[in-house]
């Protein structure tokens, strides 16, 4: 009789993006926006972020270091009490005009 955990299928992480992953599947890319003028600089944003992306600039202000690496969590987004982080999901340019 075989054990119940050999029965059990595992579970395969879910990918986000457009690009291949390790396992084939498409990893989503996201896009991290700030409103400084809402900002207080209470760099929750930077304590909660996993990927450790959000770092302060000379000002004390968060940027974004590398935005391929976010994981679209929104730990950030939720935790932040000035409601001056957005994230969305990346949309390709369509036109060489478009940022």
């Amino acid at each position: 009789m075989a054990s119940k955990t050999a029965s059990r299928k595992k579970k395969q992480p879910v990918r986000r993006s457009k690009e291949k992953g390790t396992a084939g599947a498409e990893v989503k890319k996201f896009d991290v926006h700030f409103f400084h003028a809402w900002c207080k600089q209470c760099g929750l944003c930077m304590a909660f972020c996993p990927r450790k992306i959000i770092q302060a600039d000379q000002n004390g202000l968060p940027v974004i270091t590398d935005a391929d690496r976010c994981t679209g969590c929104r730990f950030c987004e939720a935790h932040c009490p000035d409601f001056a982080i957005s994230v969305d999901d990346r949309v390709p340019r369509r036109r060489k005009t478009d940022e």
